[in-house]
């Protein structure tokens, strides 16, 4: 099969690689005979072949048959993985990095020939169409434009600096995992209020979303939603100021500046 525009390989079909492809055929942006997932053990993905997608253990092949590459590998794994590719590159590949705190003049050192880099980091609700995305590019406008068609089909998307790469990941990727686990503690608390625990979690859940899309709709500050709730002498901002005196801001920001910290150091 020649290098073509229609087809994406992506390298690495790990929980993030495999919900970029549920999501692009989701969203009907490709079918999925037009895109090829790799993963060295072939039993992990055996049931993606199964919906139509085209699974494979040699890497070097996956790009050759594609024009877009995306690169979704550990950090560890990345100069292994371009030096099997380097044979198969050309400059009317583009290469996609989602992998976490690994800079494009990394990347570009490990190529033999001069080939387009954009970073994207999306969350796992891409397999949904609602991830979080943000790019970065130091080539071509368009490059980055490109993959923003992409992801804009997949939830919303964020042409930012390169430098706040890392600071995305922790915002919007770990950000997934944060807020489970507020919502797995409203399900305990409302299962200790005497709510059956899917119950709990229905309210919960659909309840987060209606707040988040109070925010996305309204574009106000949460706290003049917050406002709009808390009533003199009420039962809202006795929890919240309850919540405040027991930390919840404050370990929310230090929670996420650990994981900043650590990110900056991932190598």
């Amino acid at each position: 099969m020649e290098l073509t525009d229609s087809n994406i390989a992506i390298l690495g079909a790990g929980n993030l690689g495999i919900a970029i492809a549920q999501g692009i055929v989701e969203e009907q942006l490709k079918e999925a005979g037009q895109i090829c997932l790799t993963r060295r053990n072939l039993d992990h993905v055996g049931y993606l072949k199964a919906k139509g997608f085209q699974v494979s253990s040699n890497n070097l092949e996956a790009v050759k048959q594609a024009k877009m590459v995306l690169l979704c590998v550990q950090p560890k794994q990345l100069p292994r993985l371009l030096e099997q590719i380097n044979p198969g590159l050309t400059k009317d590949h583009l290469l996609v990095s989602v992998i976490t705190g690994v800079s494009i003049a990394e990347i570009k050192s490990h190529l033999n020939v001069e080939v387009p880099v954009v970073r994207a980091m999306p969350n796992t609700a891409i397999a949904i169409g609602e991830s979080m995305t943000c790019i970065c590019s130091e080539d071509s406008k368009d490059d980055a434009l490109a993959v923003q068609k992409i992801f804009n089909a997949l939830g919303k998307t964020l042409i930012i600096e390169e430098k706040l790469m890392q600071a995305a990941t922790v915002l919007g990727a770990s950000g997934i995992a944060f807020f489970m686990r507020y919502l797995r503690a409203a399900t305990q608390g409302g299962v200790q209020m005497g709510f059956h625990s899917e119950d709990a979690q229905m309210i919960a859940v659909q309840t987060a979303k209606g707040a988040a899309s109070l925010i996305l709709e309204n574009g106000q500050h949460p706290e003049v939603e917050i406002d709009k709730v808390t009533t003199p002498e009420g039962c809202t901002i006795a929890g919240l100021n309850e919540m405040e005196h027991q930390g919840l801001s404050s370990a929310l920001i230090k929670g996420l500046m650990v994981s900043y910290e650590k990110i900056k150091n991932i190598k």
